[in-house]
């Protein structure tokens, strides 16, 4: 199984991209990740929130295959401790599917048609954080669900 990441707009702190090499480096080690940029959209500010929101869809859909899980991160969604989420990542894991996605929205959110495609939402927290902070905090849950999989001593129990 590969384990993807889609996040629209570019993270433009060094230090950020750097501890996100990091743990996409550790992650390696467990299984095949990607993470996929996609460009900010051009003369944004000419378009409505729901313009935006629509054009980012397109672009995001064209990443996705018919077969592949989608499970959006979204304040709206189901929350889950370490533990649960390492659950989660196993059962998908063991479903047989080629490829696991999960997508980090614009600053508006999500276009229906992204909800409408989309197999679940997580949440990582009530709270509010930057998309690029989400990033590398979901990079580490990663990270962490996959040591916690393999019982290794990164997350105290």
């Amino acid at each position: 199984m590969t384990i993807k990441l889609i996040a629209v707009g570019k993270t433009d702190h060094k230090q950020l991209e750097t501890l996100i090499a990091d743990y996409i480096k550790r992650l390696g080690f467990y299984i095949k990740f990607n993470l996929e940029i996609i460009p900010d959209i051009k003369n944004a500010k000419n378009l409505s929130q729901a313009q935006q929101k629509d054009k980012e869809g397109s672009l995001i859909l064209s990443k996705i295959n018919t077969s592949d899980i989608l499970i959006l991160l979204d304040e709206n969604g189901k929350q889950y401790d370490s533990v649960a989420f390492s659950d989660l990542l196993q059962k998908h894991m063991n479903s047989g599917i080629k490829q696991l996605i999960f997508v980090i929205g614009g600053p508006y959110g999500f276009s229906p048609d992204i909800y409408n495609r989309a197999n679940g939402k997580l949440s990582l927290s009530k709270m509010t954080f930057s998309h690029q902070m989400i990033r590398l905090f979901f990079i580490e849950q990663l990270y962490r669900g996959f040591t916690i999989l393999r019982n290794e001593p990164y997350h105290h129990r």
